[in-house]
């Protein structure tokens, strides 16, 4: 049986993310995601509205052409969480394939949300929800198995396919949080086993791969959070908090720390609810009890309005924007176009890093000078990244042994930079170690 490794999307840059496995005449499809910035560019541009190939024209979504070249038929969809360059495509690519949609519980609710509001194409494939530490035959030679990780979006898993030749593991986006804010840490213990069972192929973030040591654990940005708004109990000033709204464990952090100094916890935004609300119902997390939640703009501005009538030392807004986005919640407030006003004293916490492309950093900087023009004092870094640094794939490695490497979920300097990291490791580069582009083929057995 002949394997190789199809990179669709995500390697040539940090977003829409997708790989297809070849095994046979079976293909598997792993994510199928957005890349924000370039919508961002756009900034007309309707999504729900728009037709794939005009997506894929301006780089948005992946360009699954290439797979028309690949002999085979599509067996299964595969989204290891449900972060939008992971799944953000769906509603745009899924219709061409007749294979299930197989995720985790959480990201595949998230998944049906994003069916539900496509207005271009009717998406039917078959969603599959699969836990942590289970398998799902997908034909008589193909068996996926899900291994429980962590990230910075609950419900996260690696991927593991296990084929007559050995495993190809499909590890884009974890970190070895040993001790989490919400779940339980990666199973290390089926890592070995699967290590010592044999790994042909590691499809591997890249994303960090220059920063030194581990990254360190969710508890550190909880304690960060917690150190700050705490110091704070008596403060009469308007205190606002940005961060991702799919970093469940981190809304969590912050709202209970609203509450300890008896502010009101307000998440606004219309991702805010999305993915709040969806987590909390789904039970993976409990909110305060005093935490409400907001998501159409009308709502939110009405909300703000109570805040500046009852004071803002009542309540502590946890909101969208912390990328200086375009109609974001805090872009709005920097502006100056909500009822809500920023005045000198008040605090402006951003608990998320800058992704780091241009059009972010210049958004970033526009948005903390307004603020501080506004008379806001802000705060930044407040954040641990999801993502493994280099001594977490050195740990990975070693666990799994595998014998090729594909870097992926990065531009071709990171994945370069695997690659001479891996290097340091034994492996040689277009032989063992496959740095390569979208619309690369790499024959791994």
């Amino acid at each position: 049986m002949e394997i190789e490794i199809i990179a669709v999307g995500g390697y040539d840059e940090v977003g829409r993310n997708m790989t297809a496995v070849r095994c046979g005449k079976d293909i598997v499809i792993f994510d199928m995601g957005l890349r924000l910035d370039q919508l961002m560019i756009h900034e007309d541009a309707e999504v729900d509205e728009m037709h794939s190939l005009d997506l894929i024209k301006i780089r948005a979504i992946p360009d699954d052409t290439v797979l028309q070249k690949v002999e085979g038929a599509v067996k299964a969809i595969v989204c290891s969480h449900g972060h939008l360059d992971h799944i953000g495509a769906i509603p745009k690519l899924a219709h061409r394939y007749k294979a299930p949609i197989i995720s985790t519980p959480y990201a595949t609710e998230l998944i049906r949300q994003q069916i539900e509001g496509e207005k271009k194409f009717g998406v039917a494939n078959r969603l599959v929800p699969l836990r942590a530490g289970q398998k799902f035959t997908i034909s008589p030679t193909l068996v996926l198995e899900f291994v429980r990780t962590q990230h910075s979006i609950i419900d996260t898993v690696t991927p593991v396919l296990h084929t007559p030749h050995g495993a190809v593991v499909y590890a884009c986006d974890f970190k070895f949080d040993r001790t989490p804010v919400i779940g339980e840490p990666p199973d290390f213990a089926r890592m070995r086993q699967i290590g010592k069972e044999g790994v042909l192929a590691l499809i591997v973030e890249s994303t960090y791969i220059h920063r030194p040591g581990r990254c360190p654990s969710e508890r550190i940005a909880r304690d960060l959070v917690r150190d700050v708004i705490t110091s704070f109990e008596d403060d009469k000033n308007g205190i606002v908090v940005s961060t991702f709204s799919s970093h469940i464990s981190r809304l969590k952090t912050i709202a209970e720390c609203a509450h300890e100094i008896g502010r009101k916890p307000v998440f606004l935004g219309r991702s805010m609810e999305k993915y709040s609300v969806t987590a909390e119902q789904m039970k993976f997390v409990s909110f305060p009890k005093t935490a409400s939640v907001y998501g159409n703009r009308k709502t939110v501005d009405r909300m703000m309005r109570q805040m500046m009538k009852e004071g803002k030392d009542k309540f502590l807004p946890i909101v969208t924007g912390h990328q200086g986005e375009p109609g974001s919640t805090l872009t709005r407030i920097a502006l100056g176009e909500t009822p809500f006003q920023i005045a000198k004293g008040d605090k402006v916490i951003f608990s998320a890093n800058i992704i780091p492309n241009p059009m972010n950093v210049g958004s970033r900087y526009a948005l903390t000078h307004r603020l501080k023009f506004a008379g806001a004092r802000v705060f930044e870094d407040l954040h641990v990244s999801g993502h493994a640094y280099r001594e977490d794939h050195y740990e990975f490695l070693q666990i799994l042994n595998p014998q090729h490497i594909i870097p992926a979920h990065a531009d071709i300097t990171m994945t370069a930079a695997y690659a001479e990291f891996a290097g340091e490791l034994g492996y040689t580069a277009n032989s063992t170690v496959h740095p390569v582009k979208n619309g690369s083929r790499v024959r791994v057995h």
